[in-house]
This record gives structure tokens, C-alpha cells and sequence, in this order.
């Protein structure tokens, strides 16, 4: 077993205009004076990383490794979650995502796939630059608008759209291969990879990719009811990135996991700030730990009700005190009778 790293935090939600979130210096300073001992940077801010630059020259990702390590702090990963969920993008969405790639690819879906394919790759380059091994990310979706089955799914219909996600990701995943990176999808609804099952079927169309890894979130898991807890137990070797992110689901006679088409604030299931939702991080944190997770615990702020100062501020310390330091010993050592191999054998009724 190893101990957790953290806490880590996602820059993404805390960009803003203003300092000390406008820039990467300042919001490294502010998240150091937290506590926090490491940022996941996304890569769709030009304020924070120059991905293509970071791909292309060593010089200026260790310029960008040295502003966070200034601080006292690592970069966990690079978030390429817009980039990937323009890999695949059904055309009824292509007018919500267009703000996803830059405005000289808009209306143009072809070329958005193949920018969004080639930031991928950049990603890939800039992190082993960087000397990280894991990327988290988004699937894209081609399938989502029939995830309720009526009007009913027409025969092959799902196989064939894990095949064309297949396909798409594939290339993907074998240039990650080259340069000994993991793909980390978060299972995420509004994603075709968005449970176990769903994972199951993509893994089968990339031939067990073994760079095709998980980002484990739990509150996407409490939104539809799944038990994140036996999720590990079932994907653990696949878990390479944490995000530590809360959720309730508060079901009344009105309305339930769909949500009413209501605001986050008013729906059943919302995500919450770290301690203040119904995620069992104790054991999250005692799963992950006895499957000897690797990687860091991450906090992504996204809470409908608390400011997101506070909730990075507590949310620090949260994580820090669910991070288990492992033992080196058994807690029964001391009633220990030493190795004997005679003494073995006796004790089988061998001799």
C-alpha cells in the first residue's frame, strides 16, 4: 500500500477575470495558502498553459512545472475534458459545444473532431514533458440523446455507436501508448462512458486498451444511484485519477433522478462542496488506499449553495484529514513468535 497524495485541487471552476484567478502565479499562491499541495490544470485555458507550446518545448513546460513548484506544489494532471468531449459530438448538441473549440470552428464539426483530436495528442507530448503519466477526460457522446430507451432503440443501434466510439478513440489511445501516458475517463452523465457497464462495452471495442483508465468521481455515481463504493472493488486496477467532489439525492414525490428540468439548486440530486453532501469518502479514501491507488485526491469544486473560497478552503482540509498514512507493520506484531519453519510443521501436525 501507498499513501494518497493531496490535497489536490482543479483549477477549473475558480478561473475568473479577476486576481487572484486570472493567471497561473496567482492562483498557484492562492491555492498554496490553502494548504493545497498540488493543482490539475485544464488545458483549454491559455492563462494557465499554452498546451501546444507545453508539446512542443521542453524549456517552457519546466518554465510551467518551476511557476508551481514556486509554490511549494506539483501538477497532478492536465485536463483535457472539452478537447475530449469533442471527440465525438452528436449534431443535436453542436450548437451548445461550439464554445468548447475556438470560434473559427464553429459550424464546422469535421474540423472541430480533428482539433479536438490533435489537443488530445498535444496533451499526450506536454505531459510526458512534464514528467506526469495520466490525463483526465471526457468520451464524447453519440448515443446519449437515446439513453432512455423510448422511443425504443432500434436493433445494433448502441453496438454500432460503441463501435464509432471505438474507432475514434482507438488512434487516440495507442499515440497515449507511445508516450506511456493514461487515458482517465470520467464516467460522467451526458458521456457514452457514464457507468460500469457502459465502460465495459467501450473497453471491448478498443481491444482492452490498457491506457484506457478511469477518473473515479463518486458524485456522479450518487446522481444515478450506483454503488460507487463496489465500483472500485470492480475497476480499481483501471482507477488512475480522483476527483474528490460530493453529492446528495434527495428523491420527493415530484421528482427523482431525471430532475424536473429544474436549476441545480432545486433538483433532487446536486452536487455539493466536500463534507456537505452524502458521500461516504471514509471509505472511498480506505478502498482506494488498500488497492494501493497511485495517484492524487483531487477536489473539484461544483456546489450549488456554498461560495467556492469556502468550499476550496474546507475543502483542503477535508481531504487532508481523509488521507490514510499506511503502516509499515502489522498492528499484532507484537505478540509475534518469529519465523520457523520447524516450528511451522509442528504446528500443521507435519512433524
Amino acid at each position: 500500500m501507498r499513501t494518497i497524495k493531496g490535497p489536490g485541487i482543479f483549477l477549473a471552476q475558480f478561473m475568473s477575470d479577476a486576481p487572484p484567478f486570472n493567471d497561473l502565479r496567482s492562483i498557484c499562491q492562492w491555492s498554496e495558502s490553502l494548504g493545497f499541495k498540488a493543482v490539475q490544470i485544464p488545458t483549454w485555458d491559455i492563462r494557465l498553459i499554452d498546451l501546444e507550446k507545453a508539446a512542443k518545448s521542453k524549456d517552457y513546460a519546466d518554465e510551467i512545472k518551476g511557476i508551481v513548484g514556486e509554490y511549494n506544489m506539483e501538477i497532478s494532471e492536465l485536463s483535457t475534458h472539452l478537447q475530449g468531449q469533442l471527440v465525438a459530438v452528436h449534431p443535436a448538441y453542436d450548437a451548445l459545444f461550439e464554445g468548447f473549440a475556438p470560434a473559427e470552428l464553429k459550424n464546422k464539426p469535421i474540423e472541430r473532431q480533428a482539433w479536438a483530436v490533435q489537443q488530445l495528442k498535444y496533451a499526450a507530448k506536454a505531459s510526458q514533458n512534464l514528467g506526469l503519466n495520466a490525463v483526465p477526460t471526457f468520451s464524447g457522446s453519440l448515443l446519449w440523446h437515446t439513453f432512455h430507451p423510448w422511443p425504443q432503440r432500434p436493433a445494433g443501434l448502441v453496438e454500432e455507436g460503441f463501435k464509432e466510439l471505438g474507432k475514434r478513440w482507438k488512434p487516440i489511445l495507442d499515440y497515449y501508448e507511445d508516450h506511456g501516458i493514461d487515458v482517465c475517463y470520467e464516467i460522467h452523465p451526458g458521456e457514452d462512458l457514464f457507468d460500469g457497464i457502459t465502460y465495459e462495452m467501450f473497453l471491448k471495442e478498443v481491444n482492452d486498451h490498457p491506457r484506457a483508465c478511469l477518473l473515479y468521481d463518486p458524485s456522479h455515481f450518487v446522481l444515478q444511484q450506483l454503488d460507487y463504493i463496489q465500483y472500485i472493488d470492480f475497476y480499481h486496477e483501471r482507477i488512475k485519477a480522483f476527483h474528490v467532489k460530493d453529492a446528495e439525492f434527495n428523491p420527493t414525490g415530484k421528482q427523482g433522478t431525471f430532475g424536473g428540468y429544474q436549476s441545480w439548486l432545486n433538483r433532487a440530486g446536486r452536487y455539493r462542496s466536500p463534507g456537505d453532501g452524502q458521500v461516504d469518502f471514509k471509505t472511498i479514501f480506505s478502498k482506494l488506499t488498500q488497492y494501493d491507488f497511485a495517484g492524487w485526491a483531487i477536489m473539484e469544486w461544483e456546489c450549488c449553495i456554498k461560495h467556492p473560497e469556502v468550499g476550496a478552503k474546507e475543502g483542503a482540509e477535508f481531504i487532508k484529514n481523509h488521507i490514510i498514512p499506511v503502516t509499515d507493520k502489522a498492528f499484532d506484531d507484537f505478540a509475534s513468535s518469529g519465523t520457523d519453519e520447524k516450528m511451522n510443521r509442528k504446528i500443521l501436525g507435519l512433524d
